[in-house]
């Protein structure tokens, strides 16, 4: 457990904030690439500020702060030029560096006058059909091109907003056990209420130990269930939690980028960031990207809780807004997360330090590739389908052309293997 200090000083994000330092080091989806196509610039709220996140007429991104330094309109309703964003209400124009670049009733204002009217910015880029956002000092560091981004295949992603901090859902990506009482037992108990079939690819997960190693990247997780020898891919290879907001799980043909982007203190923007790219499967044409909101809270109040994800939710935010760190007892299956919590800390002291904390990329690049289970559970094929059927995946719209997919590219390689 903790005192309230450490607690609130791994969970406050807000400007000059530990924590918010911290977290300023690191690049952020913030939009979906076909929302600015849509329409060039949209509202954002991103570790605790307002922004406005546009793409210019000449194809390029900006994020600045959503007030106008003039009168304070939002600048969300601003007009997006070749070359930047003007304010709606007065006329006056920002590049996407945030400079005051023209001041429609002065026009003969000059150079120095303009600089102090400049509006405060960050970068953005596109990757992998989201624009992301830099907001903190410079020199901005890399984006970081993580394989989901970068690999061929159709992206499904399914999202929503949810009202908790976002390191209680770090701290479950590195607590194994849940999975056996949360995704097994509890699961099998809802599953008997409603009188469905328990998923066979959800049950009987019961550990026998794990570990946690820490990485360039953040901690690599692996897990040694009963029945399983030390030679597959759960023990041996694992998957990561990507410090500080992500965690790459898959297998089987579906690779998932779990993301966690802090709003602010007790707001957390979920994504799943899935691409389904089977083995046997024709490349897709193009690169295809579907998004969608996900349901985790039912007409009647209470969470829904008959798919993966949603208990998930249920179990991240009925802790709380912010979870109560100090009154927890903790116990040795806790030992991942403690772990993060130790790497949260870490990262605090670097920073106070004048240092990167771990997982800021400085040096370009092409591609990331995190290890990665790729036989999830020994289960085959019909885990895919289990998963679209059983996680968020099933309030996806083209659900049924994705188990398709895979059941095609699994009659494929059993075709293949024959002949």
């Amino acid at each position: 457990m903790l005192t309230q200090e450490e607690n609130e000083q791994l969970t406050q994000i807000g400007p000059g904030t530990p924590m918010g330092d911290v977290l300023r080091h690191y690049w952020y989806p913030v939009a979906f690439t076909r929302e600015l196509e849509e329409f060039p610039v949209k509202q954002t709220r991103l570790l605790g500020e307002e922004w406005a996140v546009f793409k210019t007429g000449d194809g390029g991104y900006g994020i600045v702060d959503e007030r106008c330094p003039h009168r304070g309109a939002s600048l969300v309703y601003g007009i997006v030029e070749d070359d930047g964003l003007r304010c709606g209400y007065h006329g006056w124009k920002f590049d996407t560096e945030g400079t005051c670049v023209e001041i429609l009733a002065e026009p003969d204002s000059s150079p120095k006058f303009r600089a102090g009217c400049s509006v405060r910015s960050g970068q953005a880029q596109e990757l992998g059909g989201l624009v992301w956002a830099y907001v903190g000092d410079g020199p901005a560091p890399e984006l970081p091109r993580y394989e989901a981004y970068t690999m061929e295949g159709i992206r499904d992603i399914g999202h929503a907003v949810i009202p908790c901090s976002w390191l209680q859902i770090m701290e479950n990506a590195v607590d194994p056990y849940h999975v056996e009482a949360l995704h097994g037992n509890y699961f099998e108990f809802i599953a008997k209420q409603q009188g469905t079939p328990m998923p066979e690819s959800f049950g009987g997960n019961k550990h026998e130990k794990v570990a946690f190693d820490p990485f360039e990247h953040g901690i690599i997780k692996r897990r040694l269930l009963v029945g399983q020898s030390e030679d597959s891919d759960d023990w041996k290879i694992g998957h990561p939690l990507v410090f500080p907001y992500k965690m790459w799980v898959g297998g089987n043909g579906v690779f998932q980028m779990q993301i966690r982007v802090p709003v602010d203190d007790t707001h957390t923007r979920v994504m799943f960031y899935t691409v389904h790219a089977p083995e046997g499967a024709p490349a897709p044409e193009g690169n295809r990207c579907v998004d969608y909101n996900i349901e985790w809270m039912g007409d009647d109040g209470r969470y829904i809780v008959d798919y993966i994800e949603g208990q998930d939710i249920m179990a991240w935010v009925s802790q709380g807004p912010v979870a109560d760190r100090v009154n927890e007892k903790v116990t040795k299956s806790d030992v991942g997360v403690l772990a993060c919590r130790r790497m949260f800390k870490e990262a605090i002291d670097a920073v106070q330090n004048g240092d990167d904390p771990i997982a800021v990329v400085r040096e370009p690049h092409d591609a990331i590739k995190l290890p990665l289970e790729r036989s999830k559970f020994g289960r085959g094929a019909q885990f895919a389908t289990d998963w679209i059927n059983d996680g968020s995946m099933r309030y996806s719209p083209i659900a049924e052309e994705l188990k398709q997919l895979h059941q095609n590219a699994a009659a494929a390689r059993e075709e293949l293997a024959g002949s």
